[in-house]
């Protein structure tokens, strides 16, 4: 097959590269000239993806995979072209089409018969069809179910781990048509290879759900119950530490239980997924209170948890405070929706000294983010753990000189490595 993928970002490229590993002409296509080239040259344009690099250097060479700016060279004639280009949340939690409208409008002018268009962006429901559809039949002239088919197929896999993923979790489709989504899943058993997973239903692999809109859904629903399940486990911790309860022992006595399985409580919730398609999925539902109590919980828990460090340190007028970690979970380089920048607000407003350490990030790096960098061994009042980085389980008050009051964001550590330092984590008094 003529595969063409359009946006070659942390999920775009892996998924090009599994396409062309299992034997197919690849074309990706990415408004960025840097990534182009840098993928054209065989080298991996993002760091920290599992095989990445080791699948260009064989890929790129032996003409499977190659990457351009213009649409015209990837989109004509193509097979199957896979749509990953970023939705975006606005201020006001409204989900912000602008990139994608217009990569839908240029793929539109491009479209020749015979092609299924697949997008795996997460979108509201009724995207697929009430959008794209219109979208792609008036820039092409063609008729969707009859010229091209269009289908939903969500992406559920996390950085670091794509091509992992892409094995361990079953890939799920919905069209608009049962003739596009039989097109669907031919494809993507084509191109994808499935782990036994004896624990499910049915067997790992291709599963049809009957429509683009349960699809788009069933993205929504998975991501939405871990965002409502933390913010529950959140409320949890919150009342525990009041109450003289640790709510890890809580949490795991309860799931002993094979009908309970709490999250775990922490200081945010980061990254492109669990903080936005809540939102996503409240724009289709105004009236789901239980999503929105959650949704406000979370966004809560940076200030709560620096208001932890303020109740055991006292007025921090002018303390020097380093928050460890300004990407959104340890060992991804990525800092969307991290809790870094509200715990930082958070310390600012109450007039400390936020500084910012990250094992991931130069001092330049931190800096472009607005933040004045840390580094180890220098004197600070205090520490507040943000993301849960490797690196810091095996800290201790001489990494930290001077540190008084050790806040545990993420439980990486335990009282016993901070000795003469108050220790405090979240959902213990």
């Amino acid at each position: 097959m003529k595969i063409a993928v359009i946006a070659l970002g942390k999920i775009g490229l892996p998924l090009a590269v599994q396409f062309a590993s299992k034997g197919h002409e690849v074309v990706g296509v990415d408004v960025n000239r840097q990534v182009v080239d840098l993928i054209n040259a065989g080298t991996e344009p993002f760091p920290g993806e599992a095989q990445l690099q080791e699948k260009l250097s064989e890929l790129v060479p032996a003409g499977k995979l190659r990457a351009t700016t213009d649409y015209a060279d990837a989109v004509p004639e193509a097979d199957v072209v896979v749509l990953v280009v970023p939705l975006f949340v606005d201020a006001d939690a409204n989900p912000d089409f602008g990139w994608m409208d217009a990569a839908t409008a240029e793929l539109g002018k491009h479209l020749t018969p015979g092609t299924l268009v697949s997008y795996e962006t997460t979108l509201p429901v009724g995207t697929t069809r009430t959008r794209w559809k219109p979208a792609l039949e008036s820039a092409s002239g063609l008729v969707e179910g009859q010229d091209f088919h269009l289908v939903f197929s969500p992406e559920r896999v996390l950085t670091g781990r794509v091509f992992a993923d892409l094995r361990k979790y079953p890939k799920l489709v919905g069209g608009l048509s049962e003739a596009g989504a039989a097109k669907a899943v031919e494809f993507y058993e084509a191109v994808l290879d499935f782990d036994e997973r004896t624990d499910l239903a049915r067997p790992n692999g291709v599963w049809d759900l009957g429509s683009a809109e349960a699809s788009e859904l069933s993205k929504l629903a998975e991501t939405t119950y871990r965002d409502v399940n933390i913010g529950l486990a959140n409320q949890f911790a919150r009342y525990a530490a009041t109450a003289g309860i640790d709510i890890y022992q809580v949490i795991e006595a309860a799931n002993s239980q094979p009908y309970s399985h709490i999250h775990t409580p922490g200081i945010a919730v980061g990254g492109h997924c669990i903080p936005v398609y809540p939102r996503l999925y409240l724009w289709n539902d105004p009236e789901a209170t239980v999503v929105r109590a959650a949704r406000a919980a979370n966004a809560d828990m940076p200030s709560y948890t620096i208001g932890l460090l303020e109740g055991a340190f006292g007025d921090l007028t002018g303390a020097r405070v380093v928050v460890l970690g300004a990407a959104y979970r340890g060992g991804v380089k990525e800092t969307a929706f991290s809790g870094v920048f509200d715990a930082v607000k958070a310390l600012e407003q109450r007039g400390a000294a936020a500084l910012v350490h990250d094992p991931l990030y130069t001092d330049e790096e931190l800096q472009k983010l607005g933040f004045e960098p840390y580094h180890l061994g220098e004197p600070v009042d205090a520490a507040v753990v943000q993301a849960d980085h490797a690196e810091y389980r095996t800290l201790g008050p001489q990494q930290l000189p001077g540190v008084r009051v050790f806040i545990d964001g993420r439980r990486v550590s335990t009282p016993e490595a901070w000795d003469g330092v108050q220790y405090r984590v979240i959902g213990k008094a």
